[in-house]
């Protein structure tokens, strides 16, 4: 496994602070960026490094340095122009991988044109409906956020079943985070502790590729 790849997460909304918060969690460097000082007030302990700033402003991502970085996410949809903007800027500067959340159809076409390596639809598709190709029967989809970490949708292991995540302490035990459930057609974005896994639950987790595989290998 190489050096540990540093992120850059642009936006703050539901879907930037699970990513930007997993891969904190899972020993990345994670630079943060958000036009509100509040948000990057509540957000900046529990990441590397937290900025408010213009995500369309060069010179302000300059100076900070993001042409350093392995892979930024842009994690901004609802202001569609910012989300070009961030997306062109951050390819300008030389980030190798740039991964853009999508608002729709359009908006994914438009990233596309302009740069993004891949274009994600979080909500639409829990951020994972994108894979090139299915790894294994365990692991139903994955993306690759760099060569060394992946967020990956996996079907409940036989020894999870009617346990609690608490219960199982993924972290602890697996060196994975859990950032969603799919119940059926119910998506529980974030879960608490408590929530109960199910035989028919699908989870998406965020872990290094080496860690993931050892589950894949359990199976």
């Amino acid at each position: 496994m190489g050096k540990t790849r540093d992120f850059v997460v642009f936006g703050m909304g539901k879907f930037g602070r699970s990513i930007a918060e997993s891969l904190t969690n899972n020993g990345c460097e994670v630079l943060v960026i958000d036009k509100s000082d509040d948000i990057i007030q509540d957000v900046s302990d529990i990441v590397t490094h937290a900025v408010q700033a213009d995500v369309t402003d060069i010179d302000a991502l300059n100076a900070l340095g993001i042409r350093n970085f392995d892979v930024a996410i842009i994690a901004i949809s609802q202001d569609m122009q910012s989300s070009i903007m961030a997306t062109i800027l951050t390819k300008e500067l030389g980030v190798p991988h740039v991964i853009a959340k999508a608002s729709n159809d359009i908006h994914k076409k438009v990233l596309e044109k302009v740069g993004a390596d891949r274009v994600v639809f979080p909500e639409r598709e829990m951020g994972v409906r994108i894979a090139n190709s299915l790894v294994s029967e365990n692991f139903l989809d994955f993306i690759e956020l760099s060569p060394d970490y992946s967020l990956v949708e996996i079907s409940v292991m036989d020894e999870w079943v009617d346990k609690t995540l608490k219960d199982i302490n993924m972290r602890a035990n697996y060196g994975i985070n859990v950032m969603a459930i799919r119940k059926g057609d119910d998506i529980n974005i974030t879960p608490g502790p408590d929530v109960e896994l199910h035989k028919e639950d699908v989870l998406v987790v965020i872990g290094s590729n080496s860690d993931l595989m050892k589950i894949n290998d359990t199976n």
